[in-house]
């Protein structure tokens, strides 16, 4: 007998076998469609949104043709049998497919989807749309409601998504907890301005990130999980720093924007919260504080801030460092260990949230003169340095000026304009802070010297700064800024990415002498003779030299 010709019961078998693993792929297709389109009160308001539920043919037709098979059940799926290895471990996918009932999340994995997917329908969203309406809210979620009509690649809240993943797996959060925005809305108002508009001048934030809940709300309430990127508040900073301008005479309080302290009230609430707790032990460090003390508090400064988290209009940001979205698309997918297949799988899909910190604008005096031409306005554009805003490293000039720059903003105010801070998350100019420890440790252990410093960098990174300020000047279209009387800057790329985009800048103010660290000195003349604005000129790099670890004696 010829060997291809297998036996009639064993044909069978296989062909039972296959059809009982198709009929399981429906089955898990159904649950899914039934877990993706759940009831909802609201639907009617995304009718045009979404496609009705489709079910994949029927595999009926595939059954005809084949001998000796009985007919499929259309009502009751065939389950395939799993057999556990004894010493084989369980695969992370069935583990996943277990916990799902009590997790929140569908039983079957979504990988990706594909455009043009049954019941795949993002909602459309076009960039650069003259209103909110017109334009479309920005979905990333993944939720049952929003998985069909989801817009966006990636995540809400930037990095920390992973924080809310590890909350999801440990239970701690349902994963399709809906937020409730009562009372959220912003304080301050951010118009709309025409820089809103235009999908050339604004790629990496949602313009309209700060009122998804106001303008988006017949998304929410018909179940649609689109969440705002940016927040607005109202606070007052309490800076030691400012405290010393005041009895320096730097600074002056004005009762509005530099206010006094409530000494009498930090006071009160100090015996009010004393008396509410049990004493502590007679050594403990708190109990050593006093209780109640006729002290001056300082002073402290109202502001309007601004949290934002980045959006990113795919072919805006590959437009602006003129490359090819495919691309740019391939890199991200690539260098973020392709935790983004939809990167590729999804070219109909143009916005992606990043994994990445976001900015915090915070604003002194009256936010309506930002776009107020006739009011003086002054500028800090500043880029997280962890070690010296916080912690005081004397290596770098980052806290010194920042504390320059607010300083300068408060007096814009002052003078009856209004001032700017923009705090940018990227530590260690965007390389992280582990690297910029490691070039700190070649620098240190080689004589550091100014002539040497980026070269450090560039050794070990591979590049001396990935910052790409040509994204910065976004947040200032959307603040409305048309000018800027006063930049405290003295870098050549932050002038040029505002002056490129369209915002003139009159006057540069470089970092007085006196603020500059004695140790900075080496980042600050490489600085300048790398192009940074100065009024001096460095001559001889070499001479400027840093001081060593053992070199105690400064």
């Amino acid at each position: 007998m010829c060997a291809d010709h297998a036996k009639p019961a064993d044909q069978s078998a296989l062909l039972q076998a296959i059809l009982t693993e198709l009929q399981q792929v429906k089955a898990n297709q159904t649950l899914f469609e039934q877990k993706a389109s759940g009831p909802n009160p609201a639907r009617l308001q995304l009718e045009s949104l979404a496609l009705p539920p489709t079910s994949p043919p029927s595999l009926n037709g595939i059954a005809s043709g084949l001998p000796s098979v009985p007919p499929l059940s259309e009502t009751t799926p065939v389950p395939t049998p799993f057999v556990k290895g004894t010493d084989a471990p369980i695969s992370p996918s069935i583990v996943a497919r277990q916990d799902a009932a009590s997790n929140g999340y569908s039983q079957r994995v979504i990988l990706t989807t594909y455009p043009g997917q049954v019941g795949i329908n993002p909602i459309p969203l076009h960039w650069g749309a003259p209103s909110a309406e017109a334009r479309g809210p920005v979905v990333a979620s993944r939720q049952p409601k929003s998985l069909k009509v989801r817009n966006a690649i990636g995540a809400y809240s930037g990095s920390y998504s992973i924080y809310r993943a590890l909350a999801a797996a440990a239970g701690l959060i349902d994963p399709n907890h809906k937020p409730d925005y009562t009372n959220t809305e912003p304080p301050v108002d951010i118009p709309h301005n025409p820089a809103w508009d235009d999908k050339h001048k604004i790629v990496s934030l949602d313009p309209y990130g700060h009122l998804v809940p106001q303008v988006f709300k017949s998304f929410l309430d018909a179940g649609i999980d689109a969440r705002p990127t940016i927040s607005i508040t109202r606070a007052h900073i309490k800076l030691i720093d400012m405290d010393e301008a005041v009895r320096s005479g730097s600074l002056k309080v004005d009762g509005k924007i530099v206010v006094k302290t409530p000494t009498e009230w930090i006071n009160q609430n100090k015996m009010l919260s004393a008396a509410a707790k049990t004493a502590r032990d007679s050594d403990d460090a708190a109990a050593k504080q006093t209780l109640y003390a006729g002290f001056d508090a300082g002073v402290e400064l109202n502001v309007s801030k601004a949290a934002i988290e980045p959006v990113w209009y795919l072919p805006g940001i590959a437009e602006r460092f003129d490359i090819t979205e495919g691309a740019l698309r391939r890199s991200l997918f690539e260098d973020t260990g392709g935790m983004y297949p939809e990167l590729l799988t999804r070219h109909d899909l143009k916005t992606f949230l990043p994994p990445i910190g976001g900015m915090t604008v915070y604003i002194f005096g009256n936010p309506d003169y930002i776009r107020d031409e006739t009011k003086e306005l002054t500028l800090r554009v500043h880029d997280e340095c962890n070690g010296s805003d916080v912690f005081g490293s004397d290596i770098c000039t980052c806290r010194p000026y920042l504390i320059f720059g607010i300083e300068e903003a408060v007096k814009c105010a002052q003078r009856g304009g209004v001032g700017i801070v923009v705090y940018f998350r990227k530590e260690g100019r965007a390389l992280g802070e582990v690297t910029k420890y490691l070039v700190y440790n070649a620098r240190k252990r080689g004589g550091d010297n100014a002539a040497d410093y980026f070269r450090r960098t560039e050794d070990i990174a591979g590049v001396k700064d990935m910052r790409f300020q040509v994204l910065m000047p976004d947040v200032l279209h959307w603040l409305g800024v048309k000018k800027i009387d006063n930049m405290i800057s003295m870098s050549d790329m932050k002038h040029d990415a505002i002056v490129n985009s369209g915002i003139p800048i009159k006057r540069r103010y470089e970092i007085p002498e006196d603020l500059i660290p004695p140790d900075s000195r080496v980042e600050i003349d490489a600085k300048i003779a790398a192009g940074y604005f100065s009024t001096t000129q460095v001559t001889e790099l070499t001479k400027t030299a840093g001081r060593l670890w053992e070199d105690l004696a400064h």
